[in-house]
């Protein structure tokens, strides 16, 4: 049990310490900010928050820094299906095996959103929280900062970890995601965001056999944490539809297994109420910490270090995602 409590407490201790010192950096620059104000002989400068920096919590792969109002209910329907390289073989993946998530989210208070999915891959649940800390606003925040994460597990009857050895642990089942987001609405069409962040899996390929008979610790496949860096940004063409674009960056160095950049890019049509967002991209596993961890789709091609051998880029697959909102 003691063991149980170190790993969670470990990995939800982050999001605290981060907290606290976004807002104690918030207060210097509010601290900056008033002394600038006070300076100027001018009448006080007009709150007005930016509104709309994305119109969903969903940018193709990646949270937005949006966070829905209070009392807001969200339905989220999420499709990957499979890669195009077989073109007509599989019409361009549309008949290939795919990938569903399902998604509850609700904001009990402002600032602050609370969601629950299922995910087809392990049969992978997750729980979210989403807070927004700074928001955008004319003469005060140039930009707008929100901490994002989630905890995922894997509820198979029997699952495996990379290397095909079975767990051992309850916890060896968790997978977990820290992220801030910090956003710009640059002008009233275009809006981009950059977010740092990271991943931890509590098992990886090797993990139960840490030394052989001389006690030398046996070489192990994977890293626990892995850090990435996803940049996004939406355009608007019309009052409905944008163009959208996401690229997330592996940061971690594995000795093996290293996982695959993403690129993606689609079109986005939204209302009041919903969102529809249709895109090619290399993420299939629609959870994020486990598509910065396991992606092994490229978009380029590149050599294998480790093998030597070849590995053919340009493996994209068409996905959609569907958010429909209710206010109460």
């Amino acid at each position: 049990m003691k063991f149980i409590t170190n790993k969670i407490n470990r990995w939800f201790a982050f999001p605290a310490f981060l907290t606290i010192g976004l807002i104690a950096i918030s207060g210097l620059v509010i601290a900056q900010d008033s002394t600038a104000v006070s300076n100027e002989a001018a009448a006080p400068v007009k709150v007005k928050p930016a509104k709309n920096t994305f119109q969903s919590i969903w940018i193709i792969d990646n949270q937005t820094v949006m966070v829905p109002i209070k009392k807001t209910f969200e339905m989220d329907i999420m499709h990957r299906f499979g890669t195009v390289e077989k073109g007509y073989q599989d019409l361009w993946g549309f008949f290939a095996p795919s990938n569903i998530r399902l998604g509850f989210n609700y904001s009990p208070i402002n600032r602050l959103n609370l969601g629950i999915g299922i995910t087809k891959s392990s049969m992978l649940w997750d729980a979210n929280a989403k807070y927004s800390i700074i928001t955008q606003t004319k003469g005060k925040y140039p930009v707008s900062v929100t901490y994002f994460g989630d905890v995922a597990v894997d509820t198979r009857k029997d699952p495996t970890i990379y290397d095909g050895s079975n767990i051992k642990h309850t916890t060896d089942r968790f997978f977990f995601f820290h992220q801030l987001i910090i956003a710009r609405k640059i002008t009233s069409k275009l809006s981009l965001q950059i977010a740092p962040g990271v991943s931890h899996q509590n098992a990886v390929a090797g993990y139960y056999t840490k030394n052989d008979s001389a006690g030398k610790e046996i070489f192990r496949s994977m890293k626990n944490d892995h850090f990435a860096i996803a940049v996004a940004g939406r355009y608007k063409v019309t009052n409905v539809t944008s163009l959208i674009f996401n690229y997330d960056q592996p940061l971690t160095k594995h000795p093996t297994n290293n996982p695959n950049p993403n690129v993606s890019f689609g079109v986005e049509f939204t209302t009041s109420s919903h969102s529809f967002q249709l895109f090619l991209g290399n993420y299939s596993l629609l959870n994020q910490q486990r598509n910065n961890l396991y992606n092994k789709n490229s978009p380029f091609g590149y050599t294998d270090n480790a093998t030597g051998t070849k590995v053919k880029g340009g493996k994209f697959l068409i996905g959609f995602n569907i958010t429909r909102l209710w206010n109460y």
